[in-house]
């Protein structure tokens, strides 16, 4: 399995290409910024993309987007509940975040349990809403991509329009919490971590 991160913005949003090592098909999560550096790594590796993955529709995660999907005419996906906020310039904060307009037109709408083939290996979509209604996460073979619903020791904020506390709570005990404690976690910013590290160290899931 192809697994990539590229740190990426002022805002260190973490972009993953992942995929499959046989066909080196892959997907690209969260493109916040700088596409050219995505791309060149894509370019240097001879990776094949077949698809955008957006975690949820916030300006720091969707910077890049127009110029990857441009690059190789891939299909952009992601939960139907962001999407006024992708079309929305003022509700993803992409003039504050990015210093210019961002607008985006989802061509592929995910919900929970839906499968994107990449390859040989699939990615289950499971909602997780809290940090915005249409937050989702993605479960590939042993490695969970949790956008920002879940960090290392923390959780996503969720005092921005259409967060929930208790939501977000709620998605992660209910449908993270059960993967194998060695599955690896892959945010969207800061480090990696395990479920086996957030059922012990992460102080909002304690109670």
């Amino acid at each position: 399995m192809i697994i990539d991160t590229i740190v990426v913005g002022s805002y260190q949003v973490n972009c993953y290409i992942t995929g499959d090592s046989e066909s080196n098909e892959v997907i690209v999560i969260d493109p916040g910024f700088n596409g050219s550096q995505i791309i060149a790594l894509i370019e240097s590796k001879k990776y094949k993309p077949v698809g955008i993955v957006l975690t949820h529709g916030h300006g720091d995660h969707i910077g890049a987007v127009l110029e990857i999907k441009e690059k190789y005419d891939i299909p952009l996906y992601m939960h139907k509940f962001d999407l006024e906020m992708v079309t929305d310039t003022e509700k993803n904060f992409s003039k504050w975040i990015l210093g210019e307009k961002a607008s985006l037109t989802p061509d592929v709408y995910l919900s929970d349990g839906d499968i994107i083939n990449v390859g040989a290996q699939k990615f289950e979509v499971i909602h997780t809403p809290g940090h915005t209604p249409g937050g989702i996460c993605l479960k590939g073979e042993h490695a969970l991509f949790t956008g920002d619903t879940l960090f290392r020791e923390s959780i996503g904020r969720t005092d921005l329009p259409g967060g929930s506390s208790e939501q977000l709570i709620h998605s992660i005990k209910t449908k993270l919490m059960d993967y194998p404690e060695d599955t690896k976690i892959f945010p969207g910013h800061s480090l990696s971590s395990t479920i086996a590290h957030e059922k012990i160290y992460n102080y909002f899931l304690r109670s």
